[in-house]
C-alpha cells in the first residue's frame, strides 16, 4: 500500500488524480444551527431554552467578543471560508458530513434536553454551498425539536436535493444507505454520543439508526445488512457518532467495533462526535478515523477545554483504490475557525494537530 499522510497538502505528489482512485472529502459535525443560523439570509427564531443562554444571537456576540465583528447576514458560502478553495482544488468524489442539526421551524423543543440545535430550512444553501452529497443524521440533536422536528428536517433534505441517511420515517428508512455515485453510505448512532433508546426508529416511529451496542454481534449484523445491499464495486463507507465529547483516549470498544467492521467489509469508518479531531488509524490497509472533531459550529467564544485546541478544525481528503477500497492517501487539511469562518491554520497550529492525530510514520 502506498500511503502518504499529509497536514497541509502543500508538499508530495497527490495520487487523487491517477485513474483508479475514488477521494472522498469527510468532516466531522456541521452544525450550523442556533448561532450560525442566526448569521445566515434567513434566521429562525433564536429563543432557547438553555439555563444560561436564551437567545442564539448571544452566541454569534460571544465570537465577536472574542475574535471581532462578523457580518450578518451573510451568504451561504462564508462559514465554509478556506474550506470551499480547497475543495475545490481536490474535487472529491463524495462529500460527506454530520449534520448535527435539525432543520425545522418546529418549537417542538425536546423537553429532556438542555441543548437544542435548529436551522431555518430556508437556509440549507449553506450546505449546498460545500455541495455536500450525503449528510449522516444519526446523531443526538436530531431530535432536538422533536419527532416532527425530524421529519421536518427529511423533507427539508429532500426538497433541496440533499442526501442523508441515519433516520427516517420508520427504521427502514433509517437504515437504509445513501448512494452517491460508487459510494455506499451508512450512518449509525452509539448511546455513548448521547442518544437515548427514546431517539431510536421503529417499525411505526421516526427516529435514527441506533446501535444497540459496540458487540461483535452488532458490528457482524451490521456488515451482513452492508452485504445484502453492497453491489460489486462499491466504496463503503459507515458514518458513527460515538463518545465523549472530549479527550484524545479512544475507548477499547471503539477500536474492536471499527476492526470488526473492517474485517466485515468496510472501507472506512467514519467517526465524529468528539468536539476535536482525534487519533487516526490504519487498519488492515483501511482509513479509521475515530473523531473528525467539529467543522462548524457557534462554539467560538465558549470557554473551557482550551488544552484540546477546538479552535482547529480538519478537512480529510482520502485517496482509494477503486477497485480494492485500500487506502492510497490521506490528506489532511488544518484548519481554524474565526469570526464563524474557516480560515488556513498556522504552521504551528499545523504541527500541533498533526501531533493530536499521531500523522507520524508509522501506521498503527
Amino acid at each position: 500500500m502506498h500511503c502518504w499522510k499529509s497536514l497541509s497538502g502543500r508538499s508530495g505528489d497527490s495520487v487523487a488524480d491517477v485513474p483508479g482512485t475514488i477521494t472522498l472529502f469527510l468532516a466531522g459535525d456541521v452544525m450550523t444551527g442556533r448561532g450560525v443560523d442566526q448569521t445566515l439570509p434567513h434566521p429562525g427564531g433564536p429563543a432557547l431554552r438553555e439555563s444560561y443562554i436564551k437567545d442564539a444571537r448571544d452566541y454569534v456576540a460571544l465570537a465577536e467578543e472574542r475574535n471581532g465583528p462578523i457580518p450578518r447576514p451573510t451568504d451561504f458560502h462564508r462559514p465554509w471560508g478556506a474550506a470551499l478553495a480547497v475543495l475545490d482544488d481536490t474535487a472529491p468524489d463524495a462529500r460527506i458530513v454530520n449534520l448535527e442539526t435539525s432543520v425545522t421551524v418546529s418549537r417542538d423543543y425536546a423537553r429532556h434536553k438542555e441543548i437544542h440545535y435548529r436551522m431555518h430550512p430556508a437556509n440549507l444553501g449553506v450546505l449546498a454551498a460545500a455541495r455536500i452529497d450525503v449528510c449522516a443524521l444519526a446523531n443526538n440533536h436530531l431530535l432536538d425539536f422533536g419527532r416532527r422536528g425530524l421529519t421536518e428536517t427529511l423533507d427539508a433534505l429532500t426538497g433541496a436535493g440533499l442526501g442523508y441517511t441515519g433516520a427516517g420515517r420508520d427504521d427502514a428508512e433509517a437504515w437504509q444507505p445513501a448512494r452517491t455515485g460508487r459510494v455506499l453510505v451508512w450512518s449509525v448512532g452509539a448511546r455513548s454520543s448521547g442518544i437515548g433508546s427514546a431517539d431510536a426508529a421503529t417499525p411505526s416511529r421516526p427516529g435514527v439508526a441506533l446501535l444497540p451496542d459496540l458487540s461483535a454481534t452488532t458490528a457482524d449484523r451490521l456488515t451482513g445488512r452492508i452485504a445484502t445491499l453492497r453491489i460489486l464495486g462499491d466504496i463503503v463507507v459507515v458514518s458513527v457518532h460515538w463518545g465523549s465529547n472530549w479527550g484524545f483516549s479512544v475507548p477499547r470498544a471503539q477500536v474492536d467495533f471499527a476492526r470488526r467492521l473492517v474485517d466485515g467489509g468496510v472501507d472506512v469508518v467514519h467517526g465524529h462526535s468528539s468536539h476535536h479531531p482525534r487519533p487516526v488509524e490504519i487498519y488492515r490497509g483501511r482509513l479509521v478515523l475515530y473523531g473528525c472533531g467539529d467543522l462548524i459550529n457557534d462554539y467560538e467564544g465558549i470557554g473551557g477545554y482550551e488544552e484540546y485546541r477546538g479552535d482547529l478544525r480538519a478537512l480529510y481528503l482520502p485517496v482509494l483504490d477503486a477497485d480494492s477500497g485500500e487506502l492510497r492517501e490521506l490528506r489532511v487539511v488544518a484548519l481554524r475557525s474565526r469570526r464563524m469562518r474557516l480560515e488556513r491554520a498556522t504552521s504551528e497550529e499545523e504541527r500541533w494537530l498533526r501531533a493530536a492525530l499521531d500523522l507520524g510514520d508509522a501506521h498503527p
